[in-house]
């Protein structure tokens, strides 16, 4: 019989990973985990693949119990994390014995918290991917009373030493707060807002209630379009800035359309839309302008980090898991 995790409360929660990559050219949004680094990290620290199931809550509370032993690790925002009633560490490997009870609640500042175990969980895939998709109604979203098949059992790996400093892996946790600050780069429709465009780096935008997955709509001094000319339907990228009519930024996120017909006056960074992915309704967000070098470089950064705490990682299980005795 399979390892499981059993969910006594699911709040908002679904079975997530890094999406349904590559098949925009058959019409399918992205989707997957909206704060990708909070995901992929935790996902290292439990030694998964990146790419491997986890479970995104998002803004309510959560419970579950594990019929077995079990490694996770919690990413993501801000958040009250127990085992048992005894608070635990976020954003390290955290051991839990079977049937004892993690806890995430008080989730603040962000709005997405992470939660990987060793080993991933079961779900069912849809085109190489277990990310929900509310337009074709696929994916998991969790219930009370859910059990969870763990894919792959945990070895014990107890050791005298764990708690030492020594062991401490230091994920580096990117800044929450109460006000965001987001990169962009510009988009192909930047010069049909004139001296408009500005706006967007002059003012602060607040995230509205009608704010999801699909799109991020804020309100704020928006940019203006001085152009006439109709802007016909096209591919647009994950992260566009639009500007429809009306008094409000609409900002695609993962799991949006793959044509739009709005002027698109930036687009939203990678390491940008992770950040974008834990703004909560009625927080501030201010847009900063940087070149593709600069984004890129950016991007480039925070795969070097991953990738350090990958090795990190995988020193740590090496030094806590047996080896046989040479002959």
């Amino acid at each position: 019989m399979a390892d499981t995790l059993t969910v006594h409360r699911a709040g908002l929660s679904v079975v997530q990973d890094l999406g349904r990559l590559g098949r925009s050219r058959y019409g399918l949004p992205v989707n997957g985990a909206l704060d990708q680094y909070s995901a992929r990290v935790a996902n290292v620290l439990t030694g998964n693949d990146e790419g491997a199931p986890l479970l995104e809550i998002t803004a309510l509370g959560f419970a579950c119990t594990p019929s077995a032993e079990v490694l996770i690790a919690v990413t993501g925002a801000p958040a009250e994390i127990t085992v048992d009633d005894v608070p635990r560490p976020r954003w390290e490997p955290v051991v839990v014995r079977a049937g004892e009870t993690i806890r995430v609640t008080r989730i603040r500042h962000g709005l997405r918290v992470y939660l990987a175990v060793h080993g991933s969980v079961e779900s069912p895939y849809l085109l190489g991917s277990c990310a929900p998709d509310t337009i074709l109604g696929f994916g998991r979203t969790l219930r009370d009373g859910d059990q969870l098949a763990i894919r792959t059992p945990f070895p014990p790996v107890d050791h005298p030493f764990s708690d030492i400093p020594l062991f401490r892996l230091n994920a580096p946790v990117p800044r929450f707060g109460e006000s965001w600050t987001i990169d962009v780069t510009d988009g192909p429709d930047l010069a049909e807002f004139g001296d408009s465009a500005e706006r967007l780096f002059r003012s602060e935008f607040t995230v509205t209630p009608q704010s999801n997955h699909i799109g991020l709509r804020m309100r704020g001094d928006v940019p203006r379009r001085t152009a006439t000319g109709e802007v016909l339907s096209r591919g647009v990228p994950v992260g566009a800035v639009e500007v429809p009519a009306g008094d409000e930024l609409l900002v695609l996120h993962r799991g949006r359309g793959v044509t739009a017909g709005y002027p698109v006056l930036a687009v939203v960074t990678s390491t940008g839309l992770s950040a974008l992915g834990q703004a909560r309704p009625g927080q501030s967000v201010r847009f900063r302008r940087r070149t593709v070098a600069e984004a890129v470089a950016a991007y480039r950064t925070q795969r070097a980090d991953i990738d350090s705490l990958r090795t990190r990682v995988r020193t740590v299980f090496d030094a806590l898991t047996p080896h046989p005795a040479s002959e």
